[in-house]
């Protein structure tokens, strides 16, 4: 779809993490007990790849049209939650950027990563600081007999967020609002992994069981510069 790979430092500062964000300075997400500091808080290790976002269009090369994949972390821990982990967002930034873009990319995405045609997709209205509108995307599924099986049409998932980008996103990164629009989705790596191949906890990813990675042939394949540069 023309999309191009963009990665940033996993140890960011707190202005491209939050504040280039819009993500106000009493944010829960800025506490202690959600994000890893470093040097008397100044910097931290990201809790999105979205601080990749900030960097790419504070260079204002415009047009914008990436996919920024990696690894984040925050101070949580259980079945369905690890302190570090992967993310996949996405931002455009164009003239005449609109929220039937955003869904037709968000569509296509979907029904290729399940594999299943006409997948039933609702966008939710939400709230997120860095966009406006906001919405959350839902998938059909049916829940019955304790299982998930999904693109059915009985019941509906949460799978990511999206929205059009903040017009205080992108006056903090010097872009012309008059011009200029943008949107961005973001999504979980694991998570969408546990979805498809039915996967009921995220730390098995990183017990290291060869067996259990081969049985899902989760290889390091596709990944950009850092994989490859070890081959």
């Amino acid at each position: 779809m023309g999309f191009e790979i963009k990665e940033g430092p996993h140890i960011e500062n707190e202005y491209n993490n939050f504040t280039a964000l819009n993500i106000s300075e009493n944010h829960p997400a800025r506490q202690d007990h959600d994000t890893f500091y470093l040097n008397k808080k100044s910097m931290l290790l990201r809790t999105h790849t979205s601080p990749v976002q900030i960097r790419v269009m504070s260079q204002k090369k415009l047009p914008i049209k990436i996919i920024a994949p990696g690894t984040t972390y925050r101070c949580d821990d259980d079945s369905t939650h690890s302190p570090m982990f992967h993310q996949v967002e996405g931002l455009v930034v164009d003239k005449n950027v609109n929220m039937a873009q955003l869904k037709s990319v968000i569509k296509v995405l979907l029904e290729k990563f399940f594999q299943i045609q006409d997948m039933p997709v609702r966008f939710r209205p939400s709230y997120f600081p860095f966009t406006e509108p906001s919405a959350e995307v839902d998938i059909g599924c049916s829940k019955k007999n304790k299982t998930l099986e999904i693109g059915k049409d009985d019941d509906w998932l949460e799978v990511l967020g999206c929205g059009i980008v903040n017009v205080k996103v992108l006056e903090n990164c010097g872009i012309d609002t008059n011009q200029y629009r943008g949107f961005a989705f973001g999504l979980g790596v694991e998570r969408f992994a546990m979805l498809k191949y039915g996967i009921n906890d995220l730390r098995m990813f990183y017990d290291n069981d060869l067996k259990w990675l081969n049985n899902y042939s989760f290889s390091p394949k596709g990944f950009p510069n850092i994989i490859r540069g070890l081959r």
